[in-house]
């Protein structure tokens, strides 16, 4: 397979959908715009299409309406002359990707594609607040992390990209681990995910991305199910000082429903160390029933974008403020763990 094409990150045009270039002197496709209406008689227009008497001076018949079973032909023919090319693109390396190994196309028309029924009809998510995410330019997402596995990522990243009016893509930072598992490092990579360290997060928001990070990380995702909802710590707040460097908003984001999709009961250490996860899981399912229990419970998801907390009338010294650090940090947690309880009081039941 063809190699693609590397976009610079800081190139204007990574932000519009990339299409090969043309061969010199090659033609392109002409589709004809339809015309300006003539009158009966005129030329061009079809003997008695006006509803004109036609030769025989009889008015002609109503000719028949468009047929349904020919436009689905048209709709299914468009479809698969749209999955050909999209094939033929991936073979020959007529496709590209940004310098952190991002594929938009591939992540628009097949990972969106595959995530969206678990979003909507399995957690059947219920997104609010999305217009607290600027239109353009870049902002931090800050989102509480649960449910043993980082479905919660993935959701929020549907999410975003499904109900943002103007469909923005969100890079989500992630842990070391993401990138040595076989097969994850590389979807990971064509999806924009990049790893959690300041300097790429500041890149990209630089760049005008919205990005998301999870700060919780690990003991996050790994807390027994007895601590559900209530937020670990938030580091030292690196994400903060990433904000108030690249001068963007920090829109904080609480998620309801991923706690209880695989209910943690217990943590095989001994077993963790051996493979080295940061935790082995035991849930009600797993591993007691094998590939089936690692199918997640269908609970209800609420995801919720706050009020952006505003760091472009810091001076670019106050990311060297510890005290700052604090108190910005504390303000996002508990904005985020305060929505959470909302959340739950509102919700009627787990999976309903």
């Amino acid at each position: 397979m063809a190699d693609a094409k590397v976009i610079p990150f800081d190139d204007d045009r990574s932000r519009a959908r990339r299409r090969p270039a043309r061969a010199e002197g090659e033609a392109a496709a002409v589709r004809a715009l339809p015309g300006p209406k003539e009158a009966p008689g005129e030329p061009g227009e079809p003997e008695g299409a006006s509803g004109a008497p036609g030769p025989s001076g009889a008015a002609p018949e109503p000719g028949p309406g468009p047929e349904p079973a020919a436009g689905g032909r048209s709709g299914w023919e468009r479809r698969l002359a749209g999955g050909l090319a999209f094939l033929r693109r991936r073979v020959t390396g007529e496709y590209e990707v940004d310098e952190f190994g991002y594929d938009e196309e591939l992540t628009d028309q097949v990972l969106m594609s595959l995530l969206r029924p678990l979003y909507e009809k399995y957690f059947r998510v219920e997104v609010k607040g999305v217009e607290n995410i600027p239109a353009e330019g870049g902002a931090l997402i800050v989102a509480n992390h649960s449910g043993t596995l980082p479905l919660d990522g993935l959701m929020m990243q549907v999410a975003v990209h499904g109900n943002h009016p103007a469909g923005r893509h969100l890079r989500l930072l992630a842990a070391d681990l993401v990138f040595v598992l076989p097969v994850v490092n590389e979807l990971a990579r064509k999806a924009g995910h990049t790893l959690a360290c300041a300097e790429d997060a500041e890149r990209l928001l630089r760049a005008g991305e919205i990005v998301g990070v999870m700060p919780e990380g690990f003991k996050g995702i790994g807390k027994p199910f007895g601590e559900r909802y209530k937020l670990q710590r938030f580091g030292r707040g690196g994400f903060v000082s990433t904000a108030l460097r690249a001068g963007v908003p920090i829109v904080p984001c609480s998620i309801v429903g991923a706690e209880e999709i695989y209910p943690m009961l217990g943590n095989a250490k001994t077993l963790a160390r051996v493979l080295g996860f940061p935790y082995f899981p035991l849930t009600p399912t797993f591993p007691w029933l094998g590939p089936l229990g690692a199918l997640p419970l269908p609970t209800k998801w609420t995801i919720q974008f706050g009020e952006p907390i505003p760091t472009d009338s810091y001076a670019p010294e106050a990311a060297e403020d510890p005290m700052l650090m604090f108190n910005l940090t504390d303000q996002v947690r508990e904005q985020i763990q305060h929505t959470l309880y909302k959340l739950l009081v509102q919700r009627r039941s787990v999976f309903f």
